[in-house]
């Protein structure tokens, strides 16, 4: 918000191409760890994206745009592992994973080349200090707001349930069907072909007719349905099924997250408020798996999927109430 979207852009792609060129000949595990440390610092860029994508789109198709970045995250992430597998050589040990990081460093470089050819800074922002309050007031006013504040809350809870049951699935897998990588993979995929597909090409448009906030309230519905049903399949397709209908949940509420946050944070802001609500779901990536692997361990191998659901089903209450809390203030008047 203080500097442009493009040089924040711009730096930490940057930082990202030179940490994997650096990953490729890191000695041992410390040095590794700490280049991934810097990498994920460079990482955190998301808000900043989305921050872009709010500017320069009328509020009413914010949902629309914000659900095809998604759709293009879920791409990336169906491809990405692909290639990185096929050029991957484990029979020569580590080295055979050097080639692998050059390609996601070279593809760095040419989005680093495109923003800086391409891309036009998206506004010109107000240096004045009123617009600039202290990190620690924004996070309390944030928390505090009566629609961004339960926004946050949703995002931690729903990142908290899904990225516990991600990183469990495997596990969960191989002990109730004996499944290996192929098995996951193929549900994983299956997955995320869906949610591409429904965040390019439904997500938008059901959000503009029907609302952002209708629309998030069903999407998480819709994740506690496929959650509790998960631990009652019978097998790959049932599953890979379940996991497509969880998958859709995520892709018609997700987008809506955003571009509800960004109509109701002050414009002069809009980048530190997503970037918040971002951190929350960054935190949820810490505790939701610690805490599913607490439950499979030592409760069920279900437990996460029942857990999941448990913790999802109030965000549709939240969804709800930001909406409503949001259609008030803009009957009001009121815009931040």
């Amino acid at each position: 918000d203080r500097y442009g979207r493009k040089p924040l852009l711009i730096s930490t792609i940057t930082g990202n191409c030179l940490c994997y060129l650096a990953l490729a000949f890191a000695p041992n595990v410390l040095t590794a760890f700490v280049i991934r440390f810097l990498g994920g610092l460079a990482s955190g860029n998301g808000a900043v994206i989305q921050g872009y994508i709010a500017d320069v789109t009328p509020p009413e198709r914010r949902a629309r745009m914000l659900s095809r970045q998604g759709a293009a995250w879920n791409v990336g992430m169906i491809v990405g592992p692909a290639v990185g597998g096929a050029f991957a050589h484990t029979d020569m040990g580590p080295i055979g994973f050097r080639i692998p990081l050059f390609i996601a460093s070279a593809l760095s470089a040419v989005a680093v080349t495109g923003i800086i050819l391409f891309i036009r800074e998206s506004k010109v922002r107000d240096q004045s200090i009123s617009h600039r309050p202290s990190r620690w007031a924004a996070v309390g006013e944030a928390v505090t707001h009566p629609v961004i504040g339960r926004l946050m809350l949703l995002t931690f809870l729903v990142g908290f349930a899904f990225t516990g049951i991600e990183s469990t699935f495997g596990l969960w897998g191989l002990a109730r069907f004996g499944w290996g990588p192929r098995q996951i993979s193929v549900c994983f995929a299956a997955a995320g072909v869906v949610a591409s597909f429904l965040q390019f090409f439904v997500t938008g448009p059901l959000s503009e007719r029907f609302g952002a906030g209708r629309m998030l309230a069903i999407g998480m519905a819709i994740t506690v349905v496929g959650c509790a049903l998960q631990p009652f399949s019978t097998g790959l397709l049932t599953t890979a099924m379940l996991m497509c209908l969880t998958a859709a949940g995520q892709s018609v509420a997700w987008p809506n997250v955003g571009a509800m946050i960004s109509r109701n944070a002050d414009p002069y802001r809009q980048g530190q408020i997503l970037g918040l609500n971002n951190a929350c779901g960054a935190f949820a990536r810490v505790a939701g798996p610690l805490a599913a692997g607490l439950s499979f361990a030592w409760i069920s191998v279900n437990a996460p999927f029942f857990q999941g659901a448990l913790i999802v089903a109030p965000a549709i209450l939240l969804a709800v109430s930001a909406a409503r809390r949001a259609a008030r203030r803009q009957a009001e008047g009121v815009t931040a």
